[in-house]
């Protein structure tokens, strides 16, 4: 090995290696923030279709819905197949048209009942608990 390719004495490759990862690291971390949390459809022609709706405003350019999609996962099990869960995409044209109509803007959660009629509204949902007591009024067991 000549001296050209032989790391300079006391010098460590750590530093490198762990600026490598750390980068490594934190584009995986935002990529993975990007993608889409939990399995919302932004089909809202069923609402009003027989089966109480929620649907939440998403827009990406902002954190609050999809921390508001995070809270409503966790409170999904339990309405499951009772009430369907949907996103009104404010990045396209149909979301922007059903946010208009309803007044609605990233992470505001509109309930409709079976027939399609709101029956509550929540500014930014805090607790699983608003979100259970505004579903309760419409998704009978």
């Amino acid at each position: 090995m000549d001296d050209a390719t032989k790391p300079a004495p006391g010098k460590s490759r750590w530093p490198r290696v762990l600026i490598t990862v750390s980068v490594i690291v934190g584009a995986l971390a935002l990529i993975l923030s990007q993608l889409p949390r939990g399995a919302f459809s932004t089909d809202l022609s069923g609402i009003g279709q027989g089966t109480p709706a929620l649907v939440v405003a998403r827009d990406k350019n902002y954190l609050a819905g999809a921390e508001v999609m995070d809270l409503i996962n966790t409170i999904r099990p339990e309405y499951e197949g009772r009430v369907a869960f949907l996103a009104a995409h404010l990045g396209h044209p149909d979301g922007q048209a059903f946010a208009r109509r309803h007044d609605m803007e990233d992470a505001i959660v509109v309930i409709f009942d079976a027939d399609g009629s709101p029956t509550g509204r929540l500014n930014i949902p805090q607790t699983a608990d608003e979100l259970r007591a505004a579903l309760d009024i419409v998704a009978t067991p």
